[in-house]
């Protein structure tokens, strides 16, 4: 065969084989569109398969399937299988992630005047939570959040509200009851602050110590949501609860902004009720699961113990408010809260 022969069945060849793609396009070119203007929402978060906060990203999915078929593929990443803890909102900033649970934590290293949410007593229970972030101090307070960190909260999720539980039977009323006793607190200042704020004096411990800790005395005490106080099984080696509800805290279902901004008010909408219905799944199975907990507790011989908290509560917002913290809190933000009902 001559060179030109050669030449000439090669371009023979690539026309028949330009004509049997071009006739695959028609047939599948259409389902590919499609599939690609699908939004495309990776999740990432920290939580266990078998908490509440694993759970609601499966009623996000769901929900927004049921509301918006085919526009949405909702992908969920468990275990900080994606991004590691902390790390999501610079994640969700850069375009690297489209949703994220974040802390009031996270949100007050950027935003420093969102840190009244990390205070003591400032959320009284789970209701008050909603009634503060689904209604006009929410919308206020998220402004910054979504201008400077470039996420968009959608909804809030209750975390879970924190209690003081003792190695000893002791019946406390007030802060004043607390004077001298050691209460484990995560090493920061903020937590330690705290703690201190509440009347005890405050220890610095990592949580994996606590259990050892208490058993033997190093410390009289430590303060966590009774979840993670039956998981890692304080009642061991406690005698008392005591019911100070003194930080109700939050995390807030977000999206990059970019994201959300370049959806349809149509889509928003579904997004955001999507958030919602997850964030109140969370929220009713967790109120459920802490008031059963306090039964559990009873029935292994546990004392449970109410104290004053409109007691605690004075003196840990004056602790605060004479302090360099509510320096940066918006004026008046504080009694608006309180004024919540």
């Amino acid at each position: 065969m001559s060179q030109k022969t050669f030449k000439h069945v090669l371009q023979s060849a690539g026309l028949k084989t330009l004509a049997v793609v071009a006739a695959l396009g028609l047939g599948f070119g259409a389902p590919q569109t499609m599939a690609q203007t699908k939004q495309v929402i990776r999740i990432s978060t920290a939580a266990v398969p078998d908490d509440w906060h694993a759970k609601m990203w499966t009623v996000f999915k769901d929900t927004l399937e049921k509301s918006a078929p085919g526009e949405f593929d909702v992908q969920i990443h468990l275990n900080a299988a994606l991004f590691k803890q902390g790390t999501e909102p610079a994640a969700m900033a850069r375009g690297n992630l489209e949703m994220a649970p974040i802390s009031a934590q996270d949100i007050s290293k950027i935003v420093p005047e969102f840190s009244i949410f990390t205070a003591g007593y400032i959320i009284r229970d789970p209701d008050h939570q909603q009634k503060v972030f689904n209604g006009p101090i929410g919308a206020e307070v998220f402004k910054p959040v979504i201008q400077k960190m470039e996420v968009t909260p959608l909804a809030t999720a209750y975390l879970g509200t924190r209690q003081v539980m003792l190695r000893e039977d002791k019946n406390v009323k007030t802060p004043a009851d607390l004077k001298g006793v050691k209460l484990r607190m995560p090493a920061s200042k903020e937590w330690l602050f705290l703690g201190e704020a509440l009347g005890a004096t405050p220890t610095p411990l990592a949580f994996g110590e606590v259990y050892l800790a208490l058993k033997t005395g190093t410390i009289d005490g430590q303060d966590n949501p009774l979840p993670s106080t039956r998981a890692a099984k304080f009642y061991e080696v406690s005698k008392t609860v005591v019911m100070t509800d003194h930080l109700v805290d939050a995390i807030f279902l977000s999206m990059a902004s970019k994201t959300f901004n370049a959806m349809t008010p149509a889509q928003q909408q579904k997004v955001k009720a999507a958030a919602q219905a997850a964030a109140k799944y969370n929220n009713e199975n967790r109120i459920k699961d802490e008031a059963a907990i306090v039964d559990e507790f009873k029935a292994k011989g546990m004392k449970i113990v109410k104290p004053d908290v409109d007691a605690f509560r004075k003196a840990v917002q004056d602790k605060y408010l004479n302090s360099d913290y509510a320096k940066i809190w918006p004026k008046g933000l504080l009694e608006r809260i309180n004024a919540v009902k």
